[in-house]
């Protein structure tokens, strides 16, 4: 099966830095404007997924999930999560690390697009 969602192993240092100082958290990525292009990282008891939210997968422990209206766009492609110096100048976990996180895209083969996971919709918890 091909999966959805990967990371850098950058990301999974910053995963697993800021799961030991907040303890679970999760990913999110709307689509919307301005904060919601990029990954917002939160505690996880601060989320509840919304009936239209799509659960890509698990990285390092963190649910990353992805709005439906985004996921449509992006359903074709395989999604990357990566942690790079800088700042998300949001309201993200990373803010103040030194690190952000992004996203990164590449569109699947044929031949992946035919064993690709499926996803799950999970709505509210």
């Amino acid at each position: 099966m091909t999966e959805r969602l990967s990371a850098t192993p950058s990301a999974i240092d910053l995963i697993e830095q800021l799961t030991r100082q907040y303890g679970a958290i999760v990913f999110l990525q709307s689509g919307g404007c301005c904060e919601g292009s990029g990954p917002m990282c939160m505690p996880a008891s601060e989320f509840k997924p919304s009936p239209s939210d799509v659960k890509l997968g698990v990285l390092a422990g963190a649910v990353f999930y992805m709005g439906d209206s985004h996921f449509s766009f992006m359903q074709n492609t395989h999604t990357i999560l990566d942690a790079v110096s800088g700042s998300s100048g949001s309201f993200s976990l990373d803010c103040g690390t030194g690190k952000a996180f992004i996203t990164r895209g590449r569109v699947y083969t044929d031949k992946e697009l035919a064993t690709l996971t499926a996803v799950e919709r999970v709505g509210y918890v």
